[in-house]
Parts: C-alpha cells; sequence; structure tokens
C-alpha cells in the first residue's frame, strides 16, 4: 500500500514538474525580450526587421499586388506610380511584387542553410571537442584545410560543378559555413568536458551518446543559439553574392543579388530604381539581421553582458550604499 500510494504521489507530480518547467521556459524568454528591448534598442529593432521579413517571405502571395513574373511590355521601364508603387523592369514586371517575393528566397534559404549549417557545426564540434586525441587532431586539420580556400572562391566553384539552384544554395552554403563554424562550438564543449558533473556521468556508465545529449548540448545551447543568429545576415548576403554573380538562383525566379545585376545594371542610368529597390531591401534586411544576431549574442554570451548579473549587480549595490555612508 505505501509503494502503490508513494507511485501514486509520483505520477501527480510529474505534470506540475513539467507545468513548472514550461512556466519557467516561459518567464525566461519573457525575461531575454525585456533585456532586449531595455539594454539593447537596435537589437530590438533588428528583431522586428527579422520579423517582417519572415511575414513578408510566409505571406508573400497575399501581399504581393501582381505575380513575380506577371509580364506587362507596355509598362516596361515605368517609374514608381501609383500603378507600380515602386516601379517596373524592363519586362514590365512590378519590382515591389519581385522584392516580395525574393524576401521568400532570402527566408528559405536563411533559415535552412543556417540551420544545416550548424547542426554541422554542432556535430563536429562535439565530437572534437568531447572524445579529443587523435579524433579532435583529424577533425581540426580537415577544418584547417577547408579553411584555407577563400570562403567566396570555393562557394563559386561547388556552384559551378553541382549547377545554381535553390537545393544546391542551401547545401553548399550549409556545409561551408558549418565547417568552419565548428571551431565554436568545439570550444565551448571543452570548457565543460571537465566539469564534475561530467566525470560523474562517465563514473555511473552513461555512453558517449547520452553524455553528448544529455550533458553537453543542454549546456552549450547559449552558444548554438548565439551562432545560429549570427549566421543568417551571412547566409543572406553570400546567396546574394552568388545570384549577383550569376550562380545563385536561376531567373525568372527573382533574388535580391540577381535583381542587382545584368537588367539592373544594364538599366542603371535609365531606370535608377530596377537597382535601388533591391540594394536598399537588401542592406535593410542584412543590417537589421545582424543587430539582433548581435544583440542575442551580448545577452546570452556571459562574458559579453559587462559585468552585468546577479552577483555584480549586488556586488554595485554594496558599493553604492557604502560610498553613501
Amino acid at each position: 500500500m505505501i509503494e502503490e500510494h508513494g507511485t501514486a504521489r509520483a505520477e501527480q507530480a510529474q505534470p506540475l514538474q513539467k507545468s513548472v518547467e514550461a512556466t519557467g521556459r516561459r518567464s525566461a524568454l519573457v525575461s531575454l525580450g525585456a533585456r532586449l528591448v531595455r539594454e539593447k534598442p537596435l537589437g530590438f529593432a533588428g528583431a522586428v526587421i527579422t520579423l517582417l521579413l519572415l511575414i513578408v517571405g510566409i505571406s508573400a502571395d497575399v501581399l504581393a499586388p501582381y505575380g513575380f513574373n506577371d509580364v506587362h511590355l507596355i509598362d516596361s521601364l515605368s517609374p514608381p506610380s501609383a500603378q507600380y508603387l515602386l516601379g517596373t523592369d524592363n519586362l514590365g514586371r512590378d519590382l515591389l511584387s519581385r522584392i516580395i517575393y525574393g524576401a521568400r528566397i532570402s527566408m528559405i534559404i536563411g533559415l535552412a542553410a543556417t540551420s544545416l549549417s550548424t547542426i554541422i557545426s554542432t556535430v563536429i564540434g562535439v565530437a572534437s571537442g568531447y572524445f579529443g586525441g587523435f579524433v579532435d587532431m583529424v577533425l581540426q586539420r580537415l577544418v584547417d584545410a577547408w579553411m584555407v580556400f577563400p570562403g567566396l572562391v570555393l562557394l563559386m566553384a561547388i556552384i559551378s560543378l553541382l549547377g545554381p539552384g535553390l537545393w544546391q544554395i542551401i547545401i553548399v552554403l550549409g556545409v561551408s559555413l558549418g565547417i568552419g563554424g565548428s571551431r565554436v562550438i568545439r570550444s565551448a564543449v571543452m570548457a565543460i568536458k571537465e566539469n564534475t558533473y561530467m566525470e560523474a556521468a562517465r563514473a555511473v556508465g552513461c555512453s558517449p551518446m547520452v553524455i553528448a545529449t544529455r550533458h553537453i548540448l543542454p549546456n552549450i545551447m547559449a552558444p548554438i543559439i548565439v551562432l545560429f543568429s549570427t549566421r543568417v545576415a551571412g547566409v543572406i548576403l553570400a546567396e546574394a553574392s552568388l545570384s549577383f554573380l550569376g550562380l545563385g538562383i536561376p531567373p525568372p525566379v527573382p533574388s535580391w543579388g540577381g535583381m542587382l545585376s545584368g537588367a539592373g545594371r544594364t538599366y542603371m542610368t535609365r531606370a535608377p530604381w530596377m537597382a535601388i529597390w533591391p540594394g536598399l531591401a537588401l542592406t535593410i534586411v542584412v543590417y537589421g539581421v545582424n543587430m539582433f544576431g548581435d544583440a542575442v549574442r551580448d545577452l546570452l554570451d556571459p562574458r559579453l553582458r559587462g559585468g552585468i548579473g546577479r552577483y555584480s549587480g549586488a556586488k554595485v549595490k554594496r558599493e553604492r550604499v557604502a560610498g553613501g555612508k
């Protein structure tokens, strides 16, 4: 009877514990958002720009007044007007609609390639940092060999072999950035693998997979989130660079880099809006995502908080009180 009663109480306590954990996660997110608004106003502005990019990319079919490839030859090279808010290109296609659909391309490539690169960085970094020794030496020498080549030249060479396309760009950018970024995760793993709880896990016979998933990954989530948030803007800019060079998304699918190249350069003097609007959209988005990523890094990395924390805050308060006395 006592055992049954204890089991029943444990089963009743499990939903309560899950509820407390969920409430704690929500409060942590709310606290992080409040700190973002209070301490990082530029980061908050970047978060708004990033959110707008997501909304515009998801709702492109609803927001765009025309299709991205609807041709109106009679209205070609029309300046901004009430009918075409941002003007038209040399084929009479509405630039506003093409920029909106270009936001979808940037969002898909930015999130997909960054997710892939973060996964690759995490796998290589955890394996290299945890096992060390021969495994670490081999993996790091491969990373060194990969990073010897200039990034853009390497991307151009691989895309030339695979051919342009959405999935080709996602895979190439994800693998390229993932290998180079693995050192960040490796450093975080090496900083925690000698802690007492890691020794205890090995002492009770936990397998390397269990240690990696239950003890290492939860403790390096902050560097992983920082790596993800600071990499999105670089992926968007890299895709625009490849599209500008003719190695990105093939036409007629709109890409901001592709809109800057080709007809955008050809009609620069006659219809400058063909290059101004895509360039301005790319500039604003990359700037906003960069500001948001930097703010997330500053808020999550304790080394970059400038000594602001519970201990430091209490110490400052004590010093102020002592000075007042």
